[in-house]
């Protein structure tokens, strides 16, 4: 009778973990659990899971999680149909996965435009709700799906469409509603002027301007993703403007030589553009150090923003 005991309570483990393999796989880009898993609904995974064997054949988490226990488990997996918090940050921070993603910088996109908090855990959920984690970045896996101006939640076909579907001003998502400070604010503008730009849109231009000339492998005709010049994580530079070329700039080759940027009060955003742009025919300023070892736009020490603006159509170029 025991031997049977014995064999029926390890079938049911057996058939208990089979299901549970099904449901969790990166392979099916899924980390969630839901009903199927066999312990749904139990707030402590230690009354299945042995901690010595978890995420065995996950080295790049296996030590933090080791380190920190079960209080891991929700980041990817969720609250398994209880009441315990998601926690995202006990993983994904400065000392633990400090380039996953980089968070250092006063400015975060905490949802506030007046007042800078640091990052918390329900902060990355909103765009984060059900990544895979597995170190490939899928817009339609790693971001959260938000329907667009039709109600329906239609693939994105690049980065810059996942922000477009919050920052608008006739379709925002409930709950995260954008103030628009004026007419002209890119907060909800910019998905109005999105075909009236060229890199930082929609492209139009033809790279053939008096000022043309870009960065390798930078080239006109690429649409660019708003990430490329906002940090969402952590920045130095108000408007979310990245601090660092490792920030931004991804298709940059010399990105990861950590190049500063500052954005000077005035509007002056030489630093942030010379990342990328570099005159062919050099005119004006564009020998003159913009302050970051790097040279190549006019008017440095000017205010950018009268010429180049976020959220007036018909502008060529920013």
């Amino acid at each position: 009778m025991m031997r049977l005991l014995v064999l029926i309570l390890t079938l049911l483990i057996q058939s208990a973990y089979t299901v549970e393999n099904i449901e969790v796989s990166l392979e099916k880009g899924q980390l969630l659990l839901t009903e199927r898993h066999s312990g749904w609904g139990r707030p402590r995974c230690i009354s299945c899971h042995v901690l010595s064997r978890i995420h065995k054949d996950a080295p790049h988490i296996r030590g933090i999680v080791a380190k920190k226990g079960f209080e891991t488990c929700t980041g990817c997996h969720g609250s398994n149909g209880t009441d315990r918090p998601r926690r995202c940050l006990i993983c994904h921070n400065r000392q633990d996965l400090p380039f996953s993603p980089q968070q250092t910088g006063t400015h975060q996109h905490d949802f506030n435009i007046d007042i800078d908090q640091p990052l918390e855990d329900h902060h990355c959920l909103v765009c984060h709700q059900a990544s895979d984690m597995d170190g490939n970045w899928e817009l339609g896996i790693d971001l959260t799906h938000f329907p667009d101006a039709n109600g329906v939640q239609e693939p994105y076909r690049h980065e810059s469409e996942f922000c477009l579907r919050c920052h608008n001003r006739l379709h925002q998502q409930p709950g995260f509603p954008v103030r628009s400070r004026s007419l002209q604010d890119p907060l909800t503008m910019i998905p109005y002027t999105w075909r009236h730009m060229d890199e930082h849109g929609i492209p139009s231009g033809s790279g053939k301007r008096i000022y043309a000339g870009l960065r390798p492998p930078y080239r006109y005709g690429v649409t660019l993703a708003c990430t490329d010049c906002h940090a969402m994580h952590g920045t130095n530079n108000p408007k979310h403007i990245i601090d660092n070329s490792s920030k931004g700039a991804f298709a940059l080759e010399i990105r990861d030589q950590d190049i500063p940027v500052q954005v000077i009060d005035h509007g002056d955003y030489s630093q942030l553009c010379v990342l990328c742009h570099e005159m062919k025919q050099p005119l004006e300023d564009a020998l003159v150090d913009t302050g970051n070892g790097l040279s190549g736009v006019h008017r440095v020490g000017d205010d950018c923003r009268l010429c180049h603006t976020h959220g007036k159509p018909g502008m060529t170029g920013l």
